[in-house]
């Protein structure tokens, strides 16, 4: 063989290697974790939800949270976002005593920690909103009250959550700032209950969170209370150790602490954590 033709076929073989080496990698590209999703949608880094994801949640957040799970579940088809609302205390006994459940958002630190002692969260809770104790009245006012030493008048029927409910502890934090006593006519063991108390005209008056006396709309009337300001409640969000669907969960949660999520929340009366 003449050295044109060895060196004209080594051309071609340099050539022909070159052509491989592209072929590789436009396929390695095309199938890359950067590559586009496929025709229906489905991509292995971002699998598609599905299933039920149950939240326990502090009773004051039920407005704003059902609108939430709505909205979750128009996002993602084949979800289902189930709610059980009550005092945080109660919930934080129940998924430590091994009730089913993914997502855990209580109204306050404290009651968080009970179910973080227990070894039952994963991962760090998170503060996504702040809430406010307002005093809720019968329409009108009809006892004009406007302070909180108004609710310790003779005759006037006012009813407290429970103490060891979240909203209670702060009611008691604000009257003990006051050096103020109160004894209601009953102890309620969530906040809805308390309000309740008044939307029936069963109380004159209840100490409850800005965001219920908001949702109740003119079934009670407002008053705010300077005293409030030093029993503000943060509220943790956390998913939980043995969440069924952890999957869905986090997207939940993920929704809940987004601008979304947040404005539905302050639209609610919540405040920015």
């Amino acid at each position: 063989m003449t050295r044109t033709a060895r060196r004209t076929r080594r051309t071609l073989q340099v050539a022909g290697a070159g052509t491989a080496a592209l072929l590789a990698l436009s396929a390695c590209s095309s199938s890359g974790p950067d590559s586009p999703a496929k025709s229906d949608g489905s991509s292995s880094s971002s699998p598609k939800l599905s299933g039920t994801v149950t939240v326990f949640a502090a009773a004051s957040l039920k407005e704003s949270f059902t609108t939430l799970g709505k909205e979750f579940e128009k996002q993602h088809p084949g979800t289902k976002v189930t709610f059980s609302f009550g005092g945080s205390d109660a919930l934080a006994a129940s998924i430590t005593g091994g009730a089913p459940a993914d997502v855990f958002a209580a109204a306050s630190p404290k009651t968080m920690k009970i179910v973080t002692d227990a070894g039952d969260i994963s991962g760090t809770p998170a503060t996504f909103v702040r809430n406010q104790l307002e005093i809720a009245t019968l329409p009108g006012n009809p006892d004009k009250i406007s302070s909180l030493k108004d609710l310790t008048e003779p005759g006037l029927k006012v009813v407290l959550c429970d103490k060891q409910v979240p909203c209670g502890s702060a009611a008691q934090k604000a009257l003990d700032a006051s050096s103020l006593q109160l004894t209601p006519v009953s102890y309620e063991q969530d906040v809805k209950s308390a309000l309740t108390k008044v939307e029936l005209k069963e109380a004159d008056a209840a100490v409850v969170y800005q965001t219920d006396v908001k949702a109740a709309g003119d079934r009670v009337e407002g008053v705010q209370f300077p005293e409030s300001a030093d029993a503000v409640n943060d509220y943790p969000i956390a998913l939980l150790k043995d969440a069924p669907n952890a999957a869905a969960s986090k997207a939940f949660i993920a929704l809940v602490q987004s601008a979304e999520g947040q404005k539905v929340l302050t639209g609610a009366g919540f405040l920015k954590p």
